[in-house]
């Protein structure tokens, strides 16, 4: 299994660090992950922007050179991993972008006139590692689970990945936060998914 990590905070001694060194660890320690690859969007200095112009149209945003080391990064994982906080019941700015950018029409999907198009990142999986200040069924109750709709019907299965894996962790500026034991759990997470 080939495993691509995109991280999305800016602050290198957060939790949120915390966590990716935790699915890092994990994965290098699992038998069945051969190859890893870390994105570090704020790192890279990533444009999230959109730009279209006469230059460049959207109809080619999957031949965009700028970001073709990108779409190579998700042609070649098997499993993508998305670790941000849930800022507003939603991801950062910086991974929508990332998200708006990468995940166009013929390479992610393509239109097949239909209700739905097809999906083009079929037999992929991804995992997504979130944290948030608030309760953790604070997006279930209150936001009426906009957060996981969002990402897994809007986004994943609408470009064909069906498998798809939520940890929302709450509280998580709380001293009662139990952040030590949700960085174990994730840590052992990956230290044993086989597919």
């Amino acid at each position: 299994m080939k495993v691509l990590i995109i991280y999305t905070y800016p602050n290198h001694t957060s939790l949120n660090y915390a966590f990716l060194q935790k699915v890092i660890k994990g994965s290098k320690e699992n038998p069945n992950i051969k190859e890893l690859q870390v994105l570090d969007l704020y790192d890279e200095g990533f444009n999230p922007l959109l730009v279209f112009n006469e230059q460049k149209q959207r109809r080619d945003m999957h031949t965009d050179p700028s970001i073709e080391k990108y779409r190579k990064q998700i042609t070649w994982a098997d499993r993508i991993v998305f670790i941000y906080p849930i800022w507003w019941g939603r991801p950062p700015a910086m991974l929508m972008g990332y998200i708006d950018q990468l995940f166009a029409s013929n390479f992610a999907y393509k239109d097949k006139k239909r209700l739905f198009p097809e999906g083009l990142l079929k037999g992929k999986s991804v995992v997504c590692v979130s944290t948030m200040k608030g309760p953790t069924h604070y997006p279930l109750f209150w936001l009426i689970n906009a957060h996981k709709i969002l990402m897994k019907r809007a986004l994943f299965n609408f470009v064909g990945i069906k498998k798809v894996k939520f940890f929302e962790f709450g509280n998580m500026e709380s001293p009662k936060g139990n952040q030590v034991k949700k960085l174990e759990k994730i840590y052992n997470y990956f230290k044993k998914i086989n597919h």
